[in-house]
């Protein structure tokens, strides 16, 4: 008979087939507590939320430093005598000037600085001990004018990407992104990707904006990527609509799903016969009774919800639909019963017509 794919026979036949690469679970509140186990990449395990400022600034290669020299009287190295051109002035301001590749400043009469992992406190100590004896007493200021030591890259489907200096106070993903303008389109279509060295992981931004474990600190290098990405699942079967569904949401579950394709057809779908096909996580897989000869590779499952009873019902609200899932709707074997009928009749009546007419012209 046509069909749009396996009936639920074919399917749990197969699995238990020796040669079968899948596993069916039927699913039950034992299986749905082991798939609320099923975990996501995230940032909090990957990279830790360690990096909240501690209030001192240290300079790194690439910070543009400016520098103020005071002198207590006029005529020094770097003051001009009242009634000279200009007026006269105890201070002298430094040309900004980018911390080099070895980690120094230059100042006039004092010379090379050392910048690199000191505070503008201790700068600001060192260029004045350098100039003791040579301006007269001698008072520094030292400020960071662009901290490029201590940024982050941010890219994507963002407002306006570009290298975002990180507060002495610390800064999160949010905030980064909230310096840059913010991001373009719903937050449930959008993942944020997290470069920190060799290490990279991928979040849903619904994820980050939900749950604040996920919305970490970053630190100084890290390169933040906004990519949009819709999440879908593919409905096959008895449904009213078999077509690729996006989620439009953060999370959704097999209710929802089931809603959003209009339901099953009543005079084809097998209640008993919803199915959820998904490559699953093997730590998960393993606890539901799964085999695989492959190490940490995702392994081929089969779920099945009885929607005939009503606990299955409660069941597909708790059951979680994920980004490449396929949900299937086998059809019911009266409705096989019923194809053939109409099969059958649209082959005999034609033959019963033709043998009428035939009986009308030769009488």
């Amino acid at each position: 008979m046509p069909a749009s794919g396996p009936s639920s026979g074919e399917i749990s036949g197969g699995a238990a087939s020796s040669e079968s690469k899948y596993k069916v679970v039927e699913v039950d509140n034992h299986a749905l507590d082991i798939l609320a186990q099923r975990t996501d990449l995230n940032f909090s395990a990957s990279f830790g939320n360690a990096g909240a400022g501690t209030g001192a600034e240290i300079l790194g290669i690439g910070d543009m430093v400016s520098v103020v020299i005071f002198e207590a009287a006029m005529g020094g190295l770097f003051s001009s005598a009242s009634g000279s051109l200009g007026g006269g002035t105890k201070t002298a301001t430094i040309p900004e000037q980018p911390v080099t590749t070895d980690g120094t400043i230059q100042i006039p009469y004092a010379g090379e600085i050392r910048a690199v992992g000191r505070t503008p406190r201790e700068v600001k100590a060192a260029i004045e001990e350098a100039l003791a004896g040579k301006a007269i007493e001698p008072q520094v200021m030292v400020s960071v004018v662009k901290p490029m030591s201590r940024t982050v890259t941010v890219t994507g489907d963002v407002v306006a990407g570009g290298m975002v200096p990180i507060a002495l106070k610390g800064a999160k993903i949010l905030d980064i992104l909230a310096l840059n303008g913010g991001w373009k389109g719903e937050t449930f279509d959008l993942f944020v990707q997290l470069t920190r060295g060799k290490l990279t992981r991928r979040v849903p931004l619904q994820t980050i904006v939900e749950k604040p474990s996920e919305n970490i600190y970053v630190r100084a290098g890290d390169m933040l990527t906004v990519t949009k990405d819709p999440q879908t699942f593919t409905a096959f079967g008895a449904t009213m609509r078999n077509l690729e569904v996006p989620f439009n949401a953060g999370e959704l579950t097999l209710d929802q799903a089931l809603a959003r394709l209009g339901g099953l057809i009543d005079q084809r779908a097998d209640p008993a016969g919803v199915f959820v096909f998904r490559y699953e996580q093997p730590g998960v897989a393993t606890q539901l009774g799964a085999t695989s000869a492959a190490v940490d590779q995702p392994i081929p499952m089969v779920y099945r919800i009885d929607l005939r009873q009503a606990d299955g019902l409660f069941q597909a609200r708790r059951f979680r639909i994920y980004d490449g899932d396929i949900v299937y709707v086998a059809n019911a074997t009266a409705g096989e019963l019923q194809k053939f009928l109409l099969l059958l009749n649209s082959t005999v009546n034609p033959a019963y017509t033709a043998a009428r007419i035939r009986e009308f012209y030769v009488n």
